[in-house]
């Protein structure tokens, strides 16, 4: 997954911004972003306290480790059990 350029921080302030009323064009032309990332996190972190935007990605780290560990005990499962069904044809 790509790192994002931005802190938590860095994206609330770009949120709130635009809240206050400054005009979306001059925020992306001053973050150095285009507008569909500028909606992807305002969809993404719109409404939420900086706090919550920390805690959301450590879930989504977390989430992610989690992922990878699942996948590889599946692997090492699907491998003992072709590696059993083998030796008992041989039987």
């Amino acid at each position: 997954m790509r790192q994002s350029k931005f802190t938590e921080t860095q994206i609330m302030a770009i949120l709130k911004e635009a809240d206050a009323g400054r005009p979306v064009n001059e925020i992306w032309r001053q973050c150095s972003i285009r507008s569909a990332t500028y909606y992807k996190l305002k969809a993404q972190y719109g409404g939420l306290d900086a706090s919550d935007v920390k805690r959301l990605k450590d879930l989504e780290r977390e989430n992610g480790r989690l992922k990878r560990m699942y996948a590889a005990l599946s692997l090492e499962n699907q491998a003992l059990r072709m590696s059993s069904q083998k030796s008992s044809r041989v039987c």
